[in-house]
C-alpha cells in the first residue's frame, strides 16, 4: 500500500469574499492511496482561518503514513480511531485521509460508497448556490449568471439587509443566509424578521461560536431557523449546538472526514435537528464525496467546485434537478490529465 500527496492550485471564477477573508486562488491537499491495484483519492483544502495550511498539513500526514501503508487495519472507521490522537490537532489532514480510504475501500467492496452506505441517491436536496460579499451589481450579476433555485448569500457588511432586498427583486429563488459570526444577537433577531418576509429560509451561524448566552435568546426569539457551522466542528460540539440551534451544518474538512461527519449527522438526527453538509471552495473530489453522503441531509451545500474556473478532477455532476455520479465505484472522482 502506497500513500501520496500533493498540492493543486483551484483558481475561482470570480473573488470570493466571506465576513473574514477573500481569495481569488484556494490551494488544496491531494491524497492518493494505492494498493491491490486500487486507487484511493480524498481532498482537503488549506484554511488560515482555521490555521491549516499545507506545510503542517504533510506534516501530520507524514506521522502517520507508515501506520496507513502497513495496512494493518480492517476498514475507514478502525484507521481513522488509530489516527485519532495523531490528527487531532490537524482534522483538515484526517479529513483528506479519510476520504482517500473511504474511496480506495469501497472500491475493494466493489460498490460506490452511497451503495455501500446503503443509501438512495434519489433523495439527495437540491445545493445551494453561493453568492460571496460584492458590490450589489456583482452580486446580481453572479445570481444571473447561474439561474439556481436556491442561493446561499453571504453576509457581514453594514448594508446586509439592503443587500438582501435589493437581491429579492432580480429572483424568486429560495435565499439562505450566511452572515459567518458577523451579527450580534439584537441584529440576528431583529434581522430575522425581515428576512423571513424575504424569502430567506434559515440563517447559518450569525453569531461568533463562542456567544452562547446571544445564541440562547437568537434561539428563542428569532423569526427563522439558525444553523450552526463555527459552532458545530467536531463531535462533542452537536450536543452542545442542541437547544442553541435548529440545526448543524458538518464541514468534512473541519470534522475530520466522512467517518466523523456521519456520526454528527445521525446524532443531530436523534436530537430533533436538522442535518446539513457544507463545503469549502473544493476540487470535484471533496464535493463528490459530499455527494455520496447526501441522501441523509435536510439541506446540502456542495456548490465548491462550481465556484472553479479550473477543476483538477472530474466526478459529480450537479443540476438543480439531479445528481449524476461517475461511472466507478467507490466516491469515484478521478484526477484530469
Amino acid at each position: 500500500m502506497k500513500l501520496t500527496y500533493f498540492v493543486e492550485d483551484l483558481p475561482l471564477k470570480h473573488t470570493f469574499t466571506i465576513a473574514h477573508q477573500s481569495r481569488d486562488v484556494q490551494d488544496t491537499l491531494i491524497v492518493k492511496l494505492e494498493g491491490e491495484g486500487l486507487v484511493g483519492l480524498g481532498e482537503s483544502t488549506t484554511n488560515p482561518f482555521y490555521g491549516m495550511t499545507v506545510e503542517n498539513m504533510t506534516a501530520t500526514l507524514d506521522q502517520f503514513k507508515l501506520v496507513v501503508e502497513a495496512g494493518n487495519w480492517e476498514s475507514p472507521e478502525q484507521l481513522w480511531e488509530l489516527g485519532k490522537s495523531n490528527f487531532e490537532r490537524n482534522p483538515f489532514a484526517q479529513c483528506a485521509l479519510d476520504l482517500a480510504v473511504w474511496d480506495w475501500f469501497s472500491k475493494k467492496k466493489g460498490k460506490k460508497l452511497y451503495e455501500y452506505l446503503k443509501l438512495d441517491p434519489a433523495t439527495i436536496p437540491t445545493t445551494n448556490f453561493t453568492i460571496g460579499i460584492d458590490t450589489v451589481a456583482k452580486m446580481v450579476s453572479k445570481m444571473k449568471e447561474v439561474h439556481w433555485p436556491i442561493y446561499k448569500i453571504k453576509l457581514g457588511t453594514e448594508d446586509d439587509l439592503e443587500i438582501v432586498r435589493e437581491l429579492r427583486k432580480h429572483t424568486d429563488a429560495v435565499f439562505r443566509i450566511d452572515a459567518n459570526c458577523a451579527w450580534t444577537a439584537q441584529q440576528a433577531i431583529d434581522y430575522s424578521s425581515e428576512l423571513q418576509k424575504l424569502g430567506v429560509e434559515f440563517m447559518e451561524q450569525p453569531l461568533g461560536k463562542d456567544d452562547l448566552e446571544g445564541m440562547k435568546e437568537v434561539f428563542k426569539y428569532s423569526k427563522l431557523p439558525v444553523i450552526a457551522d463555527e459552532s458545530c466542528i467536531v463531535e462533542s460540539d452537536v450536543k452542545k449546538c442542541h437547544g442553541l440551534f435548529h440545526g448543524i451544518n458538518v464541514k468534512l474538512v473541519k470534522a475530520g472526514g466522512i467517518t466523523p461527519g456521519l456520526r454528527m449527522i445521525h446524532e443531530a438526527k436523534s436530537l430533533g435537528m436538522k442535518t446539513m453538509v457544507g463545503c469549502m471552495t473544493e476540487s470535484s473530489i471533496g464535493i463528490t464525496a459530499i455527494a455520496h453522503i447526501a441522501p441523509l441531509l435536510d439541506y446540502v451545500d456542495m456548490d465548491g467546485a462550481m465556484l472553479l474556473s479550473k477543476d483538477p478532477a472530474k466526478g459529480v455532476f450537479i443540476t438543480p434537478e439531479k445528481v449524476t455520479f461517475p461511472s466507478g465505484n467507490g466516491i469515484g472522482a478521478e484526477l484530469i490529465g
